[in-house]
């Protein structure tokens, strides 16, 4: 029987996890190629052989997305599999009227056909849209079980930038685990608050591989989602955190509103500095959406090092680089700090900035006077710790969540926001993780 020929959409994530469990031993379908976009410097390689399994001797090729109506045209593709995450649904509508003007079908794959069964009680922690508050939200579900006396491993979505075939099943415990891996800084800012707070986290390619290790040494498997992503696995409790920083978005994104349709738990984060008017919406579009869902009102205050020292200076905001850039969020802890205590000016990065962060605010335009902490690479890195060096102002505020100064050489003083999931009234996470 001739194949189905296939070609999957992705970012290095949700696209390799859909080819490793639905794709990778059906011989019913041949994966032609896989294109990438949203991450820099990952086109132009292979899924490797190693991981693609019998069916791809020679492993499968990752082009950029831009070449999509040639690769169709060219390779005859018959579907087109659309495998990655947080975009509005014009953005993924415009995609599929692309490939279907180019002759092919154009799909999703669901949760029946990707998502691996744990032999252990699995919480996940999901988002309609990046920078909601996922991870304070992981930690803070983390806490609860670990002082309940349960052992409690981490899995976070992927972010598989480097070697492939290295990074198939990561561990990380310690610190240095981060180096051992050679962890990009976006890899580095979810990892390392998990590895801070006692709890093993696990990342990588395969995702079945990386359960079936994580649960040697579980109690409770704890999926820590990537952007607005689905969970990979099956969940015996889907939490999912909205932000009434951007109402609406949660019912136009995807694949948000399928986090929101399918939660048990909702967690409404950011409240503190939220319009009430902003978080009536979203209270509404829950509401209509999921009825039966559970809602948690939460807040992420912001702690800050030396805060006196921000009132009246000229300030340079260091934000989380995914949601300034997809995620599409016009500030984050860093400006909150800023304003709160005093500055008296951000100072607006774009005329010093070098390299890979010129070509960020190139493809980004609205992020504004923020720099967005990229560093998908040593060259990024190297770009970003040159662009904040030349950057004129008096105080740099850090508003990622991990500390950069650990990682970069900065020349002038440099101050870090912090923050956790706080929760407002009654019902909280407790209560809902009693059975765990």
């Amino acid at each position: 029987m001739e194949r189905t020929k296939i070609l999957i959409m992705g970012a290095a994530g949700r696209d390799f996890h859909n080819f490793n469990t639905f794709f990778r031993n059906n011989e019913q379908y041949e994966v032609i190629a896989f294109t990438a976009t949203q991450i820099p410097d990952i086109d132009d390689r292979k899924y490797p052989a190693e991981l693609a399994g019998s069916l791809y001797p020679e492993g499968i090729k990752i082009y950029p997305e831009t070449e999509l109506v040639e690769l169709i045209k060219k390779f005859d593709v018959d579907e087109v599999v659309f495998s990655y995450s947080d975009v509005p649904y014009d953005y993924v509508m415009s995609r599929s009227a692309i490939v279907n003007a180019a002759g092919a079908d154009f799909k999703f794959l669901g949760a029946k056909h990707t998502q691996i069964k744990s032999s252990k009680p699995l919480i996940a922690v999901c988002a309609v849209r990046t920078g909601c508050g996922k991870s304070q939200t992981t930690r803070k579900v983390a806490k609860i079980l670990q002082d309940a006396g349960k052992k409690v491993v981490a899995i976070r979505h992927p972010m598989p930038y480097g070697n492939l075939v290295e990074q198939k099943v990561q561990r990380f415990a310690e610190l240095s685990d981060l180096d051992k891996h050679k962890c990009t800084i976006e890899e580095r800012e979810e990892y390392e608050p998990h590895i801070m707070s006692g709890t093993v986290i696990y990342s990588g390619v395969d995702y079945e591989a990386i359960l079936r290790e994580a649960e040697k040494e579980a109690d409770i498997i704890l999926w820590d989602g990537g952007n607005n992503d689905l969970s990979f696995y099956k969940t015996d409790l889907l939490i999912t955190v909205v932000d009434p920083h951007r109402p609406g978005d949660e019912l136009f994104y995807y694949p948000g509103e399928a986090n929101l349709r399918a939660a048990d738990v909702v967690v409404i984060n950011k409240m503190d500095s939220a319009d009430s008017e902003d978080i009536l919406v979203v209270r509404e579009n829950i509401q209509e959406v999921n009825p039966n869902a559970i809602v948690i009102d939460g807040a992420s205050p912001i702690y800050v090092e030396d805060y006196e020292k921000i009132k009246g200076k000229r300030v340079l905001v260091v934000e989380d680089g995914p949601t300034l850039t997809h995620g599409e969020m016009a500030y984050g802890a860093g400006v909150v700090a800023a304003e709160k205590f005093g500055a008296a000016e951000l100072v607006d990065p774009r005329p010093y900035t070098v390299g890979t962060i010129t070509d960020t605010f190139k493809k980004y335009p609205d992020i504004g006077t923020l720099l967005p902490a990229m560093g998908y690479g040593d060259k990024q890195i190297k770009d970003l710790e040159d662009t904040i060096n030349k950057t004129d102002c008096d105080i740099v505020i850090i508003g990622t969540p991990i500390d950069l100064r650990k990682l970069i050489n900065i020349n002038k003083p440099a101050l870090r926001v912090t923050y956790e999931l706080q929760e407002i009234g009654k019902p909280d996470l407790s209560d809902v993780l009693k059975k765990f």
